[in-house]
């Protein structure tokens, strides 16, 4: 017996906008503590989906008011949220070394980021998909979902 499996991608894309907006205002204004907002939002929705400030935002307020349309396609819900969580590491990471005053590598990691984030939204290729289905080709356990092959 098989399962459906899907996933609303506009819910990721209206993530990747909020992450990659927020992100570059951080950078830009200097202002670290922003970047740790996002990167506590990113690790909520990687952890509790449903519970995601900016996942919440597209579910009770841009979708009801039709600014943005619901994508559901079949797909893995589990790399969307590794690649997240992963993210959120990233981030949080980027905000540590700037506590720590490196300045260079803490907004390199940000911008990594915002970089992987609009690379997925503008081109449709996840790098946190992508090592997710590599450890599940290894066999890591954790990584059980395999990529959902669609007929065309």
């Amino acid at each position: 017996m098989t399962f459906e499996r899907r996933v609303d991608h506009n819910a990721i894309r209206t993530n990747q906008v909020l992450t990659i907006s927020l992100l570059a205002l951080a950078f830009v204004i200097d202002l670290p503590v922003l970047a740790a907002f996002v990167a506590a939002v990113m690790a909520s929705s990687a952890l509790a989906p449903s519970l995601g400030l900016f996942n919440r935002l597209y579910r009770h307020v841009l979708r009801p008011a039709g600014i943005v349309q619901p994508n559901v396609i079949e797909d893995n819900p589990e790399p969307h949220r590794f690649a997240q969580g992963l993210g959120s590491v990233f981030v949080g990471l980027g905000v540590v070394a700037l506590a720590a005053g490196v300045p260079a590598l803490g907004w390199g990691l940000v911008i990594l980021v915002i970089g992987l984030a609009s690379l997925n939204l503008f081109a449709g290729w996840c790098a946190g998909c992508m090592v997710y289905y590599w450890l599940n080709r290894l066999g890591v356990p954790g990584f059980t979902r395999s990529r959902i092959e669609v007929a065309r």
